[in-house]
């Protein structure tokens, strides 16, 4: 009996892949998207499913400049961290201060967390604009794999303003009333099913980073790791940030998490 293969594709969306247009573009990342193209093609007739994640955020944002004002009333600059204490300390308000105690509460429980301090992003893959959409080169790829009458699972995230959303599988911060920023179930039992899941996309540091973790931990038995193949050539790292993505590689590879690359993986 054949093994189920399946791709699951991280955030390859022109904002992080073209050097020229990307608002946020991670170095290196159009090349990840080449290699992963050409690898699609190769292996159009083996794959089984593909899921795309994309990033889907409205210019007003939790971790865009305009949420926040300092004392004078500028917006922060992009890359600029905002933690508990600068917030508690008043050197960073909400622009609008009905969104004061819900932002406050939002930083602190970051911490509590332990994932990462508020990071501000310059607006990105905002619904609707040209850097939403995936990078075109991997896109005619997806689409030659969808003329076998096949389609591409495309599963958004990001959209609720008051949370960010660097999984796939649950926002940073959960919102309760919101069911889309909560674990998605349908994807990780989706990926369950299979027998070799490959990873990819934009950025190691961040989002797939976080993704892979919180399908490894929403598995419930760690021995289904090793069914998670990372393609180490179809993915890159927002620059600063590398040690998180360090810190990620050690504790999935001593999960189970395999490593291969675009031209190795099922030759």
């Amino acid at each position: 009996m054949s093994k189920r293969v399946e791709l699951l594709i991280i955030d390859p969306q022109v904002d992080f892949c073209d050097p020229q247009k990307g608002a946020l573009y991670v170095p290196g990342a159009e090349h990840d998207m080449k290699r992963l193209a050409d690898m699609i093609v190769r292996l159009k007739d083996k794959i089984d499913d593909i899921h795309v994640t994309l990033d889907s955020h409205h210019f007003v944002h939790i971790a865009h400049p305009i949420f926040w004002k300092d004392s004078q009333g500028n917006h922060p600059p992009a890359f600029t961290k905002i933690t508990r204490a600068d917030v508690e300390g008043g050197l960073w308000a909400t622009t609008q201060p009905g969104m004061y105690a819900r932002a406050l509460e939002y930083v602190r429980k970051l911490e509590q967390n332990s994932r990462y301090d508020l990071t501000i992003w310059p607006p990105h893959c905002l619904i609707g604009s040209p850097g939403h959409a995936v990078f075109p080169e991997l896109f005619a790829a997806l689409l030659e794999w969808e003329n076998r009458f096949a389609f591409v699972d495309y599963v958004t995230k990001g959209s609720n303003i008051l949370t960010e959303h660097y999984s796939a599988v649950q926002a940073d911060v959960p919102d309760p009333a919101d069911a889309s920023t909560q674990i998605n179930t349908r994807l990780v039992q989706t990926l369950q099913n299979a027998d070799i899941v490959a990873v990819a996309g934009e950025a190691r540091t961040h989002c797939l980073a976080n993704t892979v973790q919180d399908i490894a931990n929403n598995f419930g038995d760690d021995s289904l790791v090793s069914k998670l193949v990372l393609l180490t050539d179809a993915s890159s790292d927002i620059p600063t940030f590398e040690p998180h993505a360090d810190a990620f590689l050690r504790e999935m590879t001593n999960r189970g998490m395999q490593l291969s690359t675009t031209t190795e993986f099922l030759n």
